[in-house]
């Protein structure tokens, strides 16, 4: 299939937005410049039929409407920072307050609300750019990002690079939803979910980490076997009555660094499975608890409550604040380099 792009709408200051396809053998996948989102990834079911397993839109203003990151890139830091502040190099930097007191995904004008730059595009590959200024969002630092979309057999790789201009944190994530069973297919309750960690970073009731990295066996958040997402999601555990459900970040078993399995999930129904692998040392497993309230979806699908589930790989939330968690540091002269592989297969 030869590679296409399309006009998907323009910004209020008349910036336009693009969709760019990519295919390789029967995966294709859809991307937006709007926020670099995955707005269609359609993968064979086990009888072959196509599938298109993430939530997305029909409209760039229904992508501007919505606020829950569908599909979107996230930055500079996805997930949470507690108290909307951090501290680097002796000076405290202020961030802006969008989840309660806490600073959540970059801010208002966060990645995901930007247009990114087309740098490189063929039939299976797109590479997009994005400038943040120094002092964009309350961050110190230019930073210069490039996300490589790359579709293999069966798979697709997120290759993220970023360099800055002076001392800044830096955590690059893609938030797309994904359902096995079909976008409009309603929710994702019965979809297994299996996480190759053998610890977890409990939170407040702001998801803001304890800052404890607790084991857990012997907890309704010990996934290490293939675990249905209904079966427990609303059980009277307090990390999960407090977060609506599964919205935690959970230590990828390994060395940070290296390609290695942080997730897996399986939709009976059709067959579809995913294997997702990063580098990164965390991953947020979130059950879709607040989806209420979107516009409609492709095609006027709604979605609801867990109509969708995500696998954000990640340096840990509020980790600026947290000595003890894997740095997010990057300084000059150094690059941020990091991977996630969606792998899918069928059985």
């Amino acid at each position: 299939m030869q590679q296409q792009r399309r006009p998907f709408g323009a910004m209020p200051d008349g910036t336009p937005v693009e969709e760019i396809t990519l295919a390789r053998g029967p995966v294709t996948c859809q991307i937006i410049t709007y926020g670099g989102a995955i707005r269609t990834l359609t993968v064979p079911d086990r009888a072959g039929r196509p599938v298109d397993v993430v939530l997305g839109f029909d409209s760039l203003e229904d992508y501007r409407a919505q606020d829950k990151f569908i599909g979107a890139l996230i930055g500079r830091y996805a997930n949470r920072i507690g108290g909307s502040r951090f501290s680097l190099g002796g000076r405290e930097y202020p961030l802006c307050a969008n989840d309660g007191p806490n600073h959540l995904h970059g801010g208002p004008l966060g990645f995901d609300k930007q247009v990114w730059r087309v740098e490189a595009v063929s039939e299976d590959s797109l590479t997009l750019s994005l400038f943040s200024p120094d002092g964009q969002e309350g961050y110190p630092g230019d930073l210069t990002v490039r996300v490589t979309y790359h579709l293999t057999e069966g798979a697709l790789t997120l290759d993220y690079r970023a360099t800055a201009g002076s001392e800044t944190v830096c955590n690059l994530t893609n938030h797309t939803y994904f359902n096995l069973s079909g976008h409009a297919s309603g929710g994702v309750e019965d979809h297994r979910v299996r996480l190759f960690a053998h610890r977890y970073t409990p939170t407040d009731s702001g998801s803001i980490p304890t800052g404890e990295v607790a084991p857990v066996e012997g907890t309704p958040m010990d996934l290490r076997s293939p675990t249905r997402v209904g079966d427990h999601v609303d059980d009277p555990f307090p990390q999960l009555a407090q977060a609506g459900g599964y919205d935690h970040n959970w230590v990828v078993d390994g060395e940070m660094g290296t390609l290695r399995p942080a997730g897996e999930v399986y939709a009976p129904d059709t067959g579809i499975g995913l294997e997702v692998s990063t580098t990164l040392p965390g991953v947020q497993f979130y059950s879709g608890n607040y989806l209420d309230g979107c516009p409609a979806g492709k095609g006027g699908a709604p979605y609801g409550k867990r109509s969708g589930l995500c696998l954000e790989t990640q340096f840990f939330p509020d980790s600026p604040n947290r000595p003890g968690f894997p740095s997010a540091l990057l300084r000059p002269g150094e690059e941020y380099a990091h991977q996630t592989e969606y792998r899918f297969f069928t059985r």
